[in-house]
């Protein structure tokens, strides 16, 4: 970890500021445009699909091809298998796009009904969801071929190349819906997509990946492709399995209404900002490291790979997720509130949002674990539990639906299942991978914990002075006091994570 992983990790986190801003910026003009209104659940609901199969190659080439990449180029076999892998990512999307596309109109009516919603009505949003999913499944094409080139920036730690290409389609979405929403109404989100992909496919393959590097006309090694393949389809599908949830999420939020499908993708998509900021970003810095010092038989420094990455993890998030559920409202209320957005629907998706917490905070340090089982090419260790998982929220959404008779069932299942699949997952890595320091993790996490409780005790020391202040003003000297007493209370505790944190950044 010298200063060249320093300056990359810090350009990564910039990065990837950006792009959870422009995903937020995305979610803030959709509020605007279409509020909790039935073509937002359209759009909502039609993107869950093709989504899972987004994250199936995105997020599941990234975590097979970077341990396999490397150790292809340790064998002096790079080129061969960067080009195999692209050609055979092309033959496996093309086939996803084209049974999406398919059985899209088959799907989405049996999926969304939108029963709250006259006939008339009722038909247009599903007709909608249907040719909005269509688009989005055809972009897929495009992003399989993408996920390829990011995995292989990440390989070669240009993290924040990789999530530069990214926003390129946010911001082409985001531009989509503000130059054409009044048109063409939710398809402005779709198209504006497909272009996006397609802009950044474009770009990646003139500029950000050497010509050098591979070829994608030609042979398929099959030998080469077989390998890579039973390491990668237990691994994507595992990186399913959040989307499949979700998409269970939006089934269960269907049966109640077209706004309760909203309030869900809204709340969830503003609650896990720290996730994809904290826990995607230590994960993806961490998962090279990994990975090689599996390829060099370091297990000492595998195990303090994982073990430092789940208490960073730990020290960032835990405050962040504190401190969002305490001013949860006012954060809706100045992401949201403008528009279509009501104020009606801003205590709707704060509700859901405190609910969805504690998802946030079990999937993030999943994704270290995640990361340690793909760097040993462990992928289908996790599988199992992954698919135990979606029967698990299922049951539970019927369970908390029969006790609550309401939506906010939902988000709550979705936490008490993120808390069951680490803990399963916690228990079967120490159990086949060997064991980690449990007494660093107990002690360090019970001392951040701490820290975390005088960072709320303050905010309620000064919540009388600060309620009459401006909504904006008010939420940033919260934001602010919050921080300045949680970092001196984990180092007035002396949490050994914080002074590893801070020794690293003095020796950058």
């Amino acid at each position: 970890m010298g200063r060249k992983l320093a300056i990359t990790g810090i350009l990564f986190v910039i990065a990837s500021l950006f792009l959870k801003v422009s995903g937020l910026l995305r979610d803030m003009v959709i509020a605007f445009q279409f509020g909790d209104s039935y073509q937002a659940a359209a759009y909502f609901a039609a993107f869950t699909l093709p989504n899972m199969f987004i994250l199936f190659f995105a997020t599941g080439m990234k975590n097979a091809f970077v341990p396999s990449f490397i150790h292809a180029q340790a064998d002096g076999n790079g080129h061969h298998h960067f080009s195999q892998i692209i050609r055979g990512t092309m033959v496996l999307g093309l086939i996803v796009s084209v049974v999406g596309v398919l059985a899209s109109p088959l799907l989405l009516p049996l999926m969304f009904r939108f029963p709250n919603l006259q006939p008339d009505v009722q038909a247009e949003a599903i007709e909608l969801s249907v040719a909005l999913a269509v688009i989005f499944f055809i972009a897929v094409f495009i992003v399989s071929l993408n996920s390829v080139y990011e995995a292989y920036l990440d390989a070669e730690s240009k993290f924040s190349l990789s999530v530069i290409s990214q926003i390129i389609v946010i911001g082409s979405t985001i531009l989509g819906a503000v130059l054409f929403a009044d048109q063409i109404g939710a398809y402005s989100l779709a198209f504006g997509y497909l272009i996006g992909a397609v802009l950044s496919y474009i770009i990646k393959r003139l500029w950000f990946v050497p010509k050098s590097s591979h070829k994608v006309i030609g042979k398929l090694d099959w030998q080469e492709i077989k390998p890579f393949s039973i390491i990668f389809v237990p691994v994507a599908i595992t990186v399913m399995v959040g989307q499949v949830n979700l998409t269970i999420d939006n089934i269960f939020a269907g049966s109640f209404s077209d706004s309760a499908i909203n309030y869900l993708n809204y709340a969830k998509n503003i609650v896990h900002f720290p996730q994809a900021i904290i826990g995607v970003t230590i994960g993806t810095i961490i998962f090279p490291i990994l990975s090689k010092a599996i390829a060099n038989t370091n297990e000492k420094s595998f195990k303090q790979g994982i073990e430092y990455g789940l208490m960073l993890t730990l020290l960032v998030l835990l405050p962040a997720v504190a401190g969002m559920m305490w001013l949860m409202e006012d954060l809706i209320k100045i992401v949201y509130e403008r528009g279509a957005f009501t104020a009606d629907a801003t205590a709707a998706t704060a509700t859901v949002g405190y609910l969805y917490m504690g998802s946030v905070l079990f999937f993030s340090l999943q994704n270290i674990l995640n990361k340690a089982f793909y760097a040993k090419k462990k992928g289908h260790v996790i599988l199992r539990i992954s698919l135990f998982s979606i029967a698990l929220n299922v049951a539970l959404n019927f369970l908390f639906i029969a006790l609550l008779d309401s939506y906010l069932a939902i988000p709550l299942a979705s936490s008490v299942m993120a808390l069951v699949y680490f803990a399963l997952n916690w228990v079967v890595f120490n159990r086949t991978q060997g064991k980690l320091d449990t007494r660093f993790i107990v002690k360090d996490g019970a001392k951040i914990l701490a820290a975390t409780a005088l960072m709320l005790l303050s905010l309620w020391a000064a919540s009388g002075l600060l309620e009459n202040l401006n909504l904006y003003i008010r939420f940033g000297l919260t934001a602010v006091i919050g921080a300045i007493v949680y970092v001196l209370a984990a180092l007035a505790l002396k949490t050994e994570i914080a002074r590893f944190l801070i020794s690293k950044l003095r020796k950058s």
